[in-house]
């Protein structure tokens, strides 16, 4: 079954220059689950982050998958900007396995280096498995800290995908699994701020912990 994962030590490690000026990122397969087609779920409002609806693309995810952001709206409004568009990134992600496209828009225009190849390889992972995805995915605990350079901002937040399912296109099976500390994952995610005209904050670099206890709920 794919896995949504990453071991940022790694992903750190191999790009800690990059962070200083751009971006970063890595892949493993740890402990962690995103398993896997119609689309139809409302892309969301994108007035968090101060771009209209018309000024971004598609993220609707299959009718049958709920994403679930019980977040709180940070006071600041740098960081309520970067957190809305770090969910949008994880509606892309999704949006991107619904279509069966590892080269979707979507997740391109909410993310850049690592993130971005992140995003492919993962959706990459779901066409090759034959799976879509549905189920309730629920993400919940953000908070979120601007680094000290006054620009960039660092985003966390849990994860508990034990209804999160895949399913096999073909077939229409789902792909059924039980709650286990697997369910679990703590995301960090580095976000850059808008250039030029654009009002968009981009995921450059994400780091998925699985089994992360800190998040049990």
């Amino acid at each position: 079954m794919a896995r949504r994962t990453l071991t940022i030590a790694a992903a750190l490690a191999a790009t800690a220059t990059l962070l200083l000026t751009a971006c970063g990122g890595s892949n493993d397969d740890s402990s962690d689950d995103i398993k896997g087609a119609e689309t139809g779920a409302s892309s969301p409002s994108a007035s968090a982050s101060g771009a209209s609806d018309a000024d971004r693309p598609d993220v609707s995810v299959p009718k049958d998958l709920d994403l679930v952001f019980d977040f709180d709206k940070p006071s600041d409004a740098k960081q309520a900007a970067a957190l809305a568009d770090a969910q949008n990134y994880i509606r892309a992600l999704d949006h991107g396995i619904a279509q069966q496209d590892p080269d979707d828009p979507a997740y391109q225009f909410y993310s850049d280096g690592n993130a971005s190849q992140y995003a492919k390889s993962q959706i990459q992972a779901w066409v090759k498995g034959g799976w879509t995805v549905t189920g309730t995915d629920r993400y919940y605990n953000a908070d979120t800290d601007t680094l000290s350079d006054g620009k960039r901002v660092l985003v966390n937040f849990c994860r508990n995908q034990a209804k999160f399912y895949g399913k096999e296109i073909k077939t229409k099976k789902v792909l059924r699994t039980k709650e286990s500390l697997t369910s679990f994952q703590k995301f960090t995610m580095l976000m850059f701020p808008p250039s030029g005209s654009s009002q968009v904050w981009k995921t450059q670099v994400i780091e998925v912990k699985g089994k992360a206890k800190e998040c049990q709920e």
